[in-house]
């Protein structure tokens, strides 16, 4: 499974990373790509994406809900692919199996899951210091969320919910376990990423899948960055537009400049539920143990 396909353009770029990640990984085929919502971002490259690799399912939150001239085509260029062929609209509470990785969906289309979720029903303390945020009409808030396990593994990726839907997600109750990795919501901006759900879900481990200039919001990563239990914070790219005490080590982070070269970082998980992260741009790496149970 693929979530989510980069920028449309610059002669296939983004394309042409995912293609190289999967030969690294051995694999000829994709069988699901999830979009999460139609931003350019997000949705861009899937054309060019499908033109270099078999592709047997389109997952997605269905119809685009923005009016904006970006939004508008990223959809109607994406649903072209796969009128006719094999695509399905998820919905909270749907899952999907893909070997010994499972996958629940935790929103979708602007609903997030009840409290029968894959946690146990725990009232969530933090809800209370957190203030009502704006309305989101964007397709932002109609993010595919997921969490991925995978023996004792637990991954969370909620694309580019906003906080109005992650407070929906994990207040009163949180229905999310303790994750160890947690991708940081929206690319580290400070309208996401609040502290009822960041510091409910006890990640180990965080990515912060920013730009230089896209993102790493110092109000975001200070949240993420002091979440109890929390051990190490990676980063996509050096903020720029932050200062040094909000990024984190230069050794995690894998692009220090403009320009670069788009080293990426991976993430590899063992049966046992032990993880490792690397960077490929200087071979530093990390190992972890599974956060279950606590």
């Amino acid at each position: 499974m693929l979530i989510d396909t980069g920028f449309p353009g610059f002669d296939g770029r983004d394309a042409e990373r995912i293609i190289l990640a999967a030969k690294d990984a051995g694999i000829e085929r994709l069988d699901y790509v999830l979009i999460t919502h139609y931003h350019r971002d997000h949705v861009g490259g899937v054309v060019q994406l499908a033109q270099r690799i078999p592709i047997g399912q389109y997952l997605d939150h269905g119809a685009n809900v923005e009016d904006s001239a970006t939004a508008r085509e990223g959809f109607a260029a994406y649903s072209k692919l796969w009128a006719g062929s094999n695509h399905r609209t998820l919905r909270p509470g749907n899952h999907i199996s893909i070997g010994a990785v499972q996958l629940e969906v935790l929103a979708s289309a602007g609903n997030v899951i009840g409290p029968t979720g894959p946690g146990k029903l725990a009232s969530n303390p933090l809800c209370a210091s957190e203030s009502t945020p704006p309305e989101d009409p964007t397709e932002n808030a109609q993010s595919v969320g997921i969490l991925l396990t995978f023996a004792k593994f637990h991954f969370l990726d909620l694309g580019d919910l906003t906080k109005e839907k992650e407070l929906a997600l994990v207040c009163p109750h949180n229905p999310i376990p303790a994750v160890d990795l947690f991708l940081s919501s929206h690319h580290g901006l400070d309208v996401s990423n609040s502290r009822a759900l960041v510091h409910a879900v006890h990640p180990t481990v965080a990515i912060m899948n920013n730009g230089p200039h896209k993102g790493g919001k110092p109000a975001a990563w200070e949240v993420i960055h002091d979440s109890p239990g929390l051990q190490d914070l990676w980063q996509l790219h050096y903020a720029l537009d932050a200062d040094k005490a909000h990024n984190t080590d230069e050794q995690k982070i894998a692009n220090l400049n403009e320009g670069c070269k788009g080293n990426y970082l991976k993430a590899s998980v063992e049966a046992d539920g032990a993880f490792s992260v690397l960077n490929s741009r200087n071979h530093f790496s990390r190992t972890y143990k599974t956060n279950a149970g606590r």
